[in-house]
């Protein structure tokens, strides 16, 4: 289904792509990475990164009172008809084909939202308002480099999208 003359201007004008991060990326490399991509991505459609405070231990007591405060807070900048992807080890895996014919599916919707939680990972009420659940590997990487990730492949499908010679 990829490479239809819909996908451009469909995602281009009707489609946001907001990535919810808890905490922030202070890893030079990685912030480079990121930026390199994010330009690349405004070629092809609206992205937006927002980052969220992540909570400490120290303050919140215990893993689950963290995940459950950095949960309220991503919830506040979720909307109803917003379709929410969490980025989970546990979640469907797809390859960038797949990844591409995906995303072209959502081009009716107003604000597609990724979410990658921070270092416990996301509360159960994340996973229940979540429409998809995505997971980028079988392997294990920290919630720092899978913004970077994300990103990336985000830029892949939409070049799959819009027959660009990235993807080989």
């Amino acid at each position: 289904m990829y490479g239809t003359c819909l996908s451009y201007n469909v995602l281009k004008k009707t489609v946001k792509l907001t990535l919810l991060q808890i905490g922030k990326t202070k890893d030079k490399w990685l912030l480079e990475g990121i930026s390199e991509y994010r330009k690349r991505i405004s070629a092809f459609a609206k992205f937006e990164i927002i980052e969220l405070p992540d909570e400490s231990i120290k303050h919140s007591g215990n893993v689950e009172s963290v995940k459950a405060k950095e949960a309220s807070t991503i919830l506040k900048y979720i909307k109803p008809e917003d379709y929410v992807i969490l980025l989970d080890e546990q979640g469907e895996q797809k390859n960038s084909l797949e990844f591409a014919d995906f995303l072209i599916s959502l081009s009716e919707r107003k604000n597609v939202v990724f979410i990658t939680g921070g270092v416990f990972g996301v509360d159960k009420s994340i996973r229940q308002r979540a429409n998809s659940i995505l997971s980028l590997s079988k392997f294990t990487f920290t919630h720092r480099l899978v913004r970077l990730i994300l990103c990336e492949q985000i830029y892949r499908a939409l070049t799959i999208i819009n027959n660009r010679n990235y993807h080989k």
